[in-house]
């Protein structure tokens, strides 16, 4: 088979990432009898600097046309530095999420023998645990109403769901924990947010229709903690975008850092 792979190294480290991604996808086609064949395509700050739009339609095009997208990252710190940029690199991000509809973003934690002493936790508890964290991706307040009142003092982020996009990401995770240890953990902060509370309902609502599963609901604070103290407690975690941003990095502490935390 083969196949047409867009190539977005992105900023940064960018490019050396993707250099050695790419040996690693050519090793399985060759393994496989699979041929790739890949386009080159700008996003981010690189692309911001090229044409003035961190996802310039070319770039949307090169996806939408290809079999995959194997991206790096995007980011600079002239950005990063800049809380009144009006375009920024992440917005290429978003874009490409939402036009791609990449609404989950799995991640895979686990541990192994060889590696576990590179974890910052005592060994006891991080050696053995494998679990996955379901984040969604294109809801909440990534993708809800911003922006800043005339004053210039005051600034809003909307949280915004609605029932499909909560629907369809727990429906996805049912299905990896009846692949997996049957164990669901919802986490979001239904004692306080109105978003969460949807979020609970829902997966309430939805448990039943998965009678081998446990599911059970965590504060997204105490899964912070939990994730530090016993990771080997969770099986599938699903939770909204800006919760999952956070608890997943944190999660890499687990293995070991960001760079052995997989992501799909």
């Amino acid at each position: 088979m083969k196949l047409r792979i867009a190539r977005l190294p992105g900023d940064g480290i960018g490019p050396e990432v993707v250099e050695q991604a790419v040996k690693a996808v050519d090793a399985v086609c060759a393994s496989f009898g699979h041929e790739a064949e890949y386009a080159h395509g700008f996003v981010g700050a690189c692309a911001i600097d090229r044409y003035g739009d961190p996802l310039p339609e070319e770039t949307l095009r090169l996806c939408m046309d290809s079999a995959a997208v194997l991206f790096a990252d995007v980011g600079d710190p002239k950005y990063d530095n800049n809380p009144t940029a009006k375009v920024r690199p992440e917005q290429g991000l978003l874009a490409m999420r939402k036009k791609l509809g990449l609404y989950a973003n799995l991640r895979p934690v686990e541990t192994f023998k060889s590696l576990v002493h590179k974890s910052p936790l005592k060994e006891h508890l991080v050696d053995g645990a494998d679990f996955l964290c379901v984040r969604e991706l294109t809801g909440g307040m990534y993708f809800g109403e911003k922006g800043r009142r005339d004053d210039g003092d005051t600034a809003y982020d909307t949280n915004l769901y609605h029932r499909y996009e909560i629907e369809r990401i727990l429906r996805l995770s049912y299905d990896y924990a009846r692949r997996r240890r049957k164990h669901l953990t919802v986490v979001d902060k239904a004692n306080v947010l109105e978003s969460s509370r949807l979020w609970r309902q829902i997966a309430q609502e939805m448990a039943p229709q998965y009678p081998d599963v446990t599911t059970d609901y965590m504060y997204v604070d105490n899964a912070a903690m939990k994730l530090v103290t016993g990771p080997k407690f969770f099986d599938v975690m699903v939770t909204e975008n800006t919760f999952g941003d956070i608890l997943t990095d944190e999660a890499s502490c687990v293995s070991g850092s960001m760079g052995l935390l997989a992501s799909e």
